[in-house]
């Protein structure tokens, strides 16, 4: 292939380098500009769920923003366009963490809002299970636990059952939050 000279003895870019340049030049153009703000919305076509939460805190503060997940899991299915009933869904809360302190009627008053959105969830049929070993290693009984709570041999042991029974698996990642949405918008 020639190289292509100009009068002062410059090399010239070929047509293919002119057209690579030119392509280049368009793309950083365009990618320059903002995008286009226009996301597809979905209805996926969900259908009525069967879900075990692992709740496993190493803060019993953690149990009220892990809560957020059985309520984020469940107002989709609940409204429109699905329109599940409550008692479509088969929710299972496995609890086997510092957050059984929650639960324990001497500890009402601190735990008072938590507690009352589970007997809410519970009211609702999404079933609350503490774990026998965790319970006993905290030193409570199943006296200390309010009456929508059941008490089952092991929280490990029953995730893993009801996984065997089609569950699907949904341990809550509560973190802390450092910044407003506000603030970060």
């Amino acid at each position: 292939m020639r190289q292509r000279v100009n009068a002062e003895n410059h090399l010239l870019p070929s047509p293919l380098d002119t057209l690579i340049a030119c392509i280049t030049l368009l793309c950083l153009a365009a990618a320059a500009q903002p995008p286009v703000i226009a996301a597809e919305v979905v209805e996926t076509p969900y259908t009525a769920q069967k879900a075990v939460f692992d709740f496993y805190f190493d803060d019993p503060e953690k149990i009220a923003s892990a809560l957020y997940w059985v309520r984020s899991l469940m107002n989709p299915l609940t409204a429109a366009p699905y329109d599940y009933a409550p008692e479509d869904l088969e929710l299972k809360v496995v609890i086997h963490g510092t957050e059984i302190v929650t639960l324990a009627g001497q500890n009402y008053e601190q735990y008072r809002e938590a507690v009352e959105r589970m007997r809410y969830y519970a009211s609702l049929g999404v079933e609350f299970r503490v774990c026998a070993i965790a319970l006993q290693d905290f030193g409570y009984t199943a006296d200390d636990l309010p009456d929508f709570v059941t008490v089952v041999p092991s929280g490990i042991t029953e995730l893993a059952h009801w996984q065997l029974q089609g569950y699907a698996l949904i341990q809550p990642q509560v973190l802390t939050k450092k910044q407003r949405n506000e603030d970060i918008r």
